[in-house]
C-alpha cells in the first residue's frame, strides 16, 4: 500500500502535543463518513462541501481543521470556534452554513475515516485506473484510506464524493468492489483445461 503525508501535517503548533494538529481542507460528514477534503488552494475544496450539503449532507469544518487523536486508530476533526460553521466561496465571501441551511447540515465533530486529496488534472499524470490497490495516509499516527481525484472543468466532484462514501462503506461491509471485479476477470482469463483425446476406436 503507497502511503502519503497529508499537506498542512506540519501545521501542528508547538503547544498542541502529539496527539493534536490543525490541517488545511475541509471535513464533510457524507453518508456517515466523516471524509476529509485536501488539495491545493483553488482546486475546489470547499466548493464541493457546499455542493455536498446542498445534496444534504453535513458539514463539519472548512478551511481550518482541528484533528486529535482520540484514540488508537481513531482521529476526531473539529472547526475552531471562531470560525465555527462558516465558509469561504469565491466570489461569495463568507458563508454560514447553519444560518443558511439549518442545524442538519452541520456537525460540531466527526471521526475522520477517509481522505480525499482533490489535485488539478495534468495529461501526465497517472491516476489508479482500478482501485484495487489501497492507498492511505498518515494522520497522528492513524493510517487512513487515501483517495487521489483529478479535478478538471465539468467533473461533478460532489457526486464523486458520494461515490467514494458509498465505496468506503461497502469496504467496511467486507466487499471490495474492484478486487471483486479482478477476481471475476482473472478466473475468465484462465487457460481451459484441455480436453482429453479421443480415438477412434473409442467412438465405435
Amino acid at each position: 500500500m503507497a502511503r502519503h503525508e497529508p499537506p498542512g501535517a506540519a501545521m501542528a503548533g508547538a503547544d498542541a502535543g502529539p496527539e493534536q494538529a490543525r490541517l488545511h481542507g475541509v471535513l464533510v460528514d457524507v453518508y456517515g463518513i466523516g471524509v476529509l477534503l485536501q488539495g491545493p488552494s483553488g482546486s475546489g475544496k470547499s466548493e464541493c462541501a457546499l455542493d455536498l450539503v446542498v445534496r444534504g449532507h453535513r458539514l463539519v469544518a472548512d478551511d481550518v481543521i482541528v484533528v486529535i487523536r482520540d484514540s488508537p486508530g481513531i482521529v476526531i476533526g473539529q472547526g475552531p470556534e471562531e470560525i465555527r460553521h462558516h465558509m469561504e466561496i469565491r466570489g461569495l465571501g463568507i458563508i454560514n452554513i447553519r444560518d443558511l441551511f439549518g442545524i442538519a447540515a452541520i456537525r460540531y465533530r466527526k471521526r475522520i475515516e477517509l481522505v480525499v486529496m482533490l489535485e488539478p488534472w495534468t495529461p501526465e499524470a497517472e491516476y489508479d485506473r482500478l482501485g484495487v490497490d489501497d492507498q492511505t495516509t498518515d494522520l497522528l499516527g492513524v493510517h487512513l484510506p487515501l483517495l487521489r481525484i483529478p479535478v478538471s472543468a465539468g467533473r461533478n466532484m460532489a457526486i464523486l464524493v458520494e461515490v467514494a462514501a458509498r465505496n468506503h462503506l461497502l469496504k467496511l461491509m467486507g466487499h471490495h468492489p474492484a478486487r471483486a471485479f479482478a477476481d471475476r476477470l482473472d478466473r475468465r482469463l484462465e487457460p481451459s483445461p484441455e480436453l482429453p483425446t479421443v480415438s477412434e476406436e473409442d467412438t465405435e
